[in-house]
């Protein structure tokens, strides 16, 4: 198995003078793509790779952002504080964008979100929607910017699962959560007209709570979206090597020679097949979309569970954005973002409230 070791140079000619991540001036930057194998088959390559033109202006300029590649530590107190107050800011604007009611609650015992579009349709009033939010399963880096415009646009409720965190919880506590609040939903709702679905950590868990529901002999959502996530804690995918959380610009370490339990897996077998669903049987899934871009760091996470739910006969759908990097939609202001958006919205709005073959 190769593991890549990738040193990056961004191009950003229209906004001016390039000032690369690594500290150097743009005439010390690599100018030349180079590439060794060694013995052990780890690819040494320095790539430079301008701003692609195939993405929005928007987009451009946002990848384009100079970020140092310094690694600086970060308690996680901060990380979440920081976290928070991201958040709430990009929740705010999203709601510029796509207004909607936000509402605290508590369900099945488990604090949540809701977040409810200002029109509900009288044929959309038996529908709801789970969201399990993004975060490193640390924070919450999405339960208002992964929920507002999915509500808006598909003029449905949402249910934001606030979770319990790694590592004061690791797994199987958010899945457990989910499972009560998802349990708690069904007395309410026919689950052909409920969605699960996630971004990063979210994504993540929602293959685990569908294997999970599974195992319980519970009924399956009508729809799922798995959007930027993984399915298998046993093994680093490709890309984990090549990208940091903004693609190409950041700080990345070199791959490990094997992946270490994390404080989300804790001392789980990393191929317990809800940890890890890519060893679960996954036939009979519902229809799922999977989301990813070409920077993902998990972009070869979120395509192998893909191929995995295919292999099973599942209707699996899968969506590459060009060039950006992992989670891009968090960001409402990329035409990309709102792209993004109106798929994910659409997909709900076709799959839920469709018969079963048991109804």
């Amino acid at each position: 198995m190769r593991s890549f070791i990738l040193a990056a140079a961004v191009s950003a000619a229209f906004l001016g003078q390039f000032s690369p991540a690594f500290g150097q001036s743009s005439s010390t930057a690599p100018q030349t793509d180079t590439s060794v194998i060694d013995a052990q088959g780890t690819a040494h390559i320095t790539r430079v790779v301008p701003v692609p033109t195939t993405v929005s202006p928007e987009a451009q300029k946002s990848l384009a952002r100079p970020a140092s590649d310094a690694a600086v530590p970060e308690p996680l107190s901060i990380r979440r504080s920081k976290t928070d107050a991201w958040q709430a800011r990009a929740g705010e604007r999203s709601k510029v964008l796509y207004p909607a009611n936000i509402s605290d609650a508590t369900i099945a015992g488990v604090p949540a979100k809701i977040i409810t579009p200002l029109t509900i349709p009288p044929d959309k009033k038996d529908r709801v929607l789970i969201n399990v939010h993004g975060g490193g399963f640390n924070s919450d880096s999405g339960s208002l910017t992964e929920t507002i415009p999915i509500a808006n646009l598909t003029q449905t409720k949402v249910v934001a699962v606030l979770y319990r965190l790694a590592p004061e919880h690791p797994f199987p506590a958010a899945v457990d959560d989910t499972v009560a609040v998802y349990k708690e939903l069904l007395k309410s709702y026919k689950p052909n007209n409920i969605g699960l679905y996630g971004t990063s950590a979210g994504a993540i868990l929602t293959g685990e709570v569908a294997v999970r529901l599974h195992q319980l002999g519970l009924p399956l959502p009508g729809a799922m979206g798995i959007f930027s996530g993984m399915g298998d804690f046993s093994q680093r995918g490709d890309s984990q090597s090549m990208y940091a959380l903004n693609g190409l610009s950041g700080h990345l370490d070199p791959p490990e020679k094997s992946p270490e339990h994390s404080a989300y897996a804790g001392s789980t077998d990393l191929k317990d097949p809800v940890l890890s669903p890519l060893y679960a049987d996954l036939r009979n899934m519902p229809p799922t979309l999977f989301i990813t871009s070409g920077r993902d760091m998990l972009l070869s996470g979120t395509t192998i569970l893909h191929r995995a739910f295919l292999r099973a006969g599942d209707d699996a759908h899968l969506v590459v954005f060009e060039a950006l990097p992992h989670a891009f939609w968090n960001d409402p202001d990329l035409p990309e973002s709102k792209e993004a958006d109106h798929i994910m919205a659409d997909f709900f709005n076709k799959h839920l409230g469709r018969q079963t073959p048991a109804e």
